[in-house]
């Protein structure tokens, strides 16, 4: 493959951090790179470097005479006086843009919603996300550059711009290098990751989930040579130990080796963990939305936001939702939460119930932006019990990645990212049993996301998660609902997949007119024609079918081990009441996943398997 740019030994600091310490690695003909790493590891430096937008200390950036590079950034480079059309096209008539069908579909793909005469600075920040983003794309690059093109797109816009980046070359042709914290849309487009950490940057072939897997080799072969070097440490500390007549009647070499393997202590790697906090407890009775319409923006022009919507939550429940800009998911966890009352139907809430919500903005830590990270968490509680261990407020913020200094810095200093990971810490201190969390993976890395993921993953409570993040929702929700911004709430058994059909249907063929953009939207495929056997859109349900079930499977082997366990020590202690009862609850787990393994068969013969 033919080579287009690289770098060659790299070097960037600031004040007394080294970024990047001699880095080299370059982008060939082919190439589709993720790049991956904690916030403030340097990801964007690197790519603004290989952008040519900015220089190293030193080392040096060189590219191929005729390359091309596109480069989207992460803050807004539109001019805010121009309108749209003029943003994007430049002084193009229509008719000549629009005779280029990958214009059109790009077009149709970012912007077919958006007024083409409104000014860039009256737009929402995702709409000037996608304006930027098709102003980049309509133009022919080799290299194409995007640090966060995620970020403020919804689950339609990350859908949109995964196939267009996988159809926009040819497998060995052009390349592009992307910074997100979306990890379905890495497993989706890139071929290769880049993780940035330390100062340096390791390869890895395949996407985010490849990585994920090469990581924890890579770590574990490291732990095997640690472990290894630590018992050399031990035998060569002891032949030190030993008196200056014994050390001094040794080679010299032999002390230099020692004294090299002691001092030769790699840097740790910093670890982040979210513990699982304690929960209040939960009764029967959680959340219940009954036949509730509310007006939109509480207008009285007829339109509604919510139009005779019943949800009931159950305890132990967890929902994903999704749906359109604007179509009223954070309402709705306002409504569940109490802070907002509808104009119609009522809402029910359990007497045991303590929710907590995690917004987007994160503006409930700009009451305390003059408090250092350490003293917000004090002022919850000075130690806290978890999983039977205590922890003061220091140990706690440093097991999710706020190092001794760290732990000293105001919060009005902190990043979205971090500002974001105390707000989470200090509302599971709080120990609620029921958890909404709106758009959570916004400024999060990957790393801080896989550490909310854990805790998450065995989350005691009812969850409500609000995200356009495929792989988040897909991990910690059991099923998900859309809004689609017709007042109804539809639940989802296909997932993501079936409100991505959704919206393509609702939007095939129709022509965008209100805002005066001359494009028809995309999605206007003709309906599949009629097929033998089991659609697809079956199939989608069968297999999510059969990740629930194994998953519930896999719960009820741990309760049947636990309670064989149990059955041997009240057989110890001649408890045959306790036997006898949990030989019941042993034969009920039985029936249970008999049903289960039935179901089971019936999906996977659905799917041929």
């Amino acid at each position: 493959m033919a080579h287009l740019l690289g770098g060659e030994n790299l070097t960037v600091s600031y004040a007394t951090r080294t970024v990047l310490d001699g880095v080299t690695l370059g982008l060939e003909e082919g190439d589709r790179i993720g790049m991956v790493g904690r916030n403030g590891d340097g990801k964007s430096t690197l790519m603004r470097l290989l952008a040519l937008r900015s220089t190293p200390d030193s080392g040096r950036v060189t590219k191929r005479g005729d390359v091309n590079i596109g480069y989207l950034d992460q803050s807004d480079v539109l001019d805010g006086d121009l309108t749209v059309g003029a943003a994007i096209v430049g002084d193009q008539a229509d008719y000549e843009w629009a005779r280029n069908p990958r214009i059109r579909e790009i077009m149709g793909g970012l912007v077919s919603d958006v007024d083409w005469h409104a000014n860039v600075h009256a737009l929402s920040g995702g709409q000037k996300r996608r304006v930027a983003l098709a102003k980049l794309l309509i133009e022919d690059h080799d290299v194409i550059m995007l640090d966060e093109p995620t970020n403020h797109l919804d689950v339609e816009g990350v859908a949109w711009l995964a196939r267009h980046l996988k159809s926009r070359w040819r497998a060995n042709q052009g390349a592009f290098l992307v910074v997100t914290h979306d990890r379905w849309f890495l497993d989706e487009v890139c071929t290769k990751t880049w993780e940035v950490h330390d100062g340096i940057v390791d390869p890895f072939e395949g996407g985010y989930a490849a990585y994920v897997l090469a990581r924890a080799e890579r770590d574990r072969m490291a732990a095997v040579v640690e472990s290894k070097r630590q018992q050399l440490v031990k035998k060569e500390l002891a032949w030190l130990r030993r008196g200056a007549p014994a050390r001094t009647s040794k080679p010299k070499f032999r002390i230099e080796a020692a004294n090299a393997l002691i001092e030769d202590v790699p840097e740790p790697r910093d670890s982040m963990a979210l513990n699982k906090m304690a929960t209040a407890r939960l009764g029967k009775d959680v959340l219940d939305l009954e036949h509730v319409s509310l007006n939109f923006r509480g207008g009285d022009d007829g339109r509604k936001l919510f139009d005779n919507i019943t949800l009931r939550l159950a305890p132990g429940e967890r929902l994903g939702l999704v749906g359109v800009n604007g179509a009223g998911k954070t309402t709705l966890l306002k409504l569940l939460n109490g802070e907002i009352t509808p104009d119609a139907g009522k809402l029910n809430r359990g007497k045991t119930v303590v929710t907590a919500v995690l917004t987007q903005e994160v503006k409930e830590l700009d009451d305390v932006s003059d408090l250092r990270v350490i003293e917000v968490i004090e002022r919850e509680k000075r130690s806290f019990n978890v999983g039977g261990r205590e922890f003061t407020a220091g140990q706690l913020v440093e097991q999710l990645g706020f190092t001794n200094q760290k732990q000293w810095t105001p919060v009005k200093d902190l990043s979205g990212g971090e500002r974001r990971r105390l707000q989470l810490l200090r509302l599971l201190v709080g120990e609620p049993n029921v958890l909404m969390l709106d758009e959570p993976t916004n400024d999060l890395d990957t790393d801080t996301l896989a550490a909310v993921e854990d805790v998450l993953d065995g989350w005691p409570g009812t969850l409500v998660v609000v995200s356009h993040d495929r792989y988040l929702l897909e991990r910690v929700t059991d099923h998900q609902m859309a809004l689609l911004g017709d007042g109804k709430l539809r639940g989802l058994p296909g997932g993501v997949d079936q409100y991505l059909e959704l919206r393509e249907s609702a939007l095939a063929g129709s022509t965008v007119t209100g805002g005066g953009n001359p494009v028809t939207s995309a999605g206007g495929a003709a309906p599949a024609a009629a097929q033998s056997g089991p659609s697809e859109a079956e199939k989608r349900e069968a297999r999510k079918a059969l990740n629930r079930i194994e998953r519930q499977l896999k719960k009820l082997e741990q309760q049947e081990k636990k309670l064989h366990d149990d059955m041997v020590k009240s057989t110890e202690k001649s408890d045959f009441d306790a036997l006898a009862e949990q030989n019941k609850q042993l034969k009920d787990l039985g029936e249970e996943k008999d049903a289960l393994e039935m179901e089971w068969l019936e999906a996977s013969e659905l799917l041929g398997d």
